[in-house]
């Protein structure tokens, strides 16, 4: 009421929204939620293990390239539940995802970052290394599925999980990798794996054909 009035009784009349008023998603849309979907599963999925869930990810001849592993998706699901039958403790977290989208191809990048835990010259560190998955994605049968997940490795950093352990680098196996990932392949080569030592990083030319290939990826769509 003010001064007796009821100010919101001369107010229009607006019927209660039904409960289905919401807009109908129209197909773009959809495609980019169906593409994040896969995105946040692939981590969730190989994380916990659940294989099935992860494979359902891929397109029969997906491809995954890392630090430690290139190759096709059956043979990275192979060593990756061997790693895990070994304690081997790789974690992923995945941010903001950009999507772009031409038909029955797309390309995501995500922000994310990769966790790994493990022994470096005796002492019990983690590494944290920043970056993106470049993810080629293509729509077949009515299904968006990962064709290629090439990560592009930006910064990281190595730190001992008791901040009173001191630790002692070798600076010339250090050297050997890019900014973007050296400390990670530090770990990764001292725990037995072969690192691949030209991935794509923050700048550069592996980046650059990087981009060109998703260009062109997305220019030869075929819907």
């Amino acid at each position: 009421m003010a001064g007796g009035k009821d100010i919101y009784a001369e107010r229009a009349w607006c019927p209660p929204s039904p409960c289905n008023s919401v807009r109908r998603v129209d197909a773009t849309l959809a495609d980019r939620l169906a593409i994040r979907d896969v995105v946040e599963t692939w981590a969730s999925a190989r994380d916990s293990g659940d294989w099935d869930a992860f494979r359902a990810c891929w397109h029969d001849d997906g491809y995954m390239m890392a630090t430690w592993f290139q190759g096709p998706k059956e043979d990275f699901i192979r060593v990756s539940q061997e790693g895990a039958a070994r304690g081997v403790n790789i974690l992923h977290f995945t941010g903001g995802c950009r999507i772009t989208l031409n038909g029955t191809r797309a390309i995501a990048q995500t922000r994310m970052t990769i966790m790994q835990r493990a022994e470096v010259e005796g002492v019990l560190c983690d590494v944290n290394c920043l970056g993106r998955f470049y993810d080629f994605f293509e729509k077949r049968d009515g299904r968006w599925g990962i064709v290629l997940r090439q990560p592009i490795y930006e910064k990281d950093r190595i730190d001992t999980v008791d901040p009173a352990a001191t630790l002692v680098l070798d600076p010339e196996l250090l050297a050997r990798f890019p900014e973007g990932y050296r400390h990670l392949a530090y770990l990764q080569v001292r725990v037995g794996y072969p690192v691949k030592p030209d991935m794509p990083g923050l700048r550069g030319p592996e980046t650059e054909r990087l981009y060109e290939r998703g260009s062109a990826w997305l220019a030869d769509e075929s819907d």
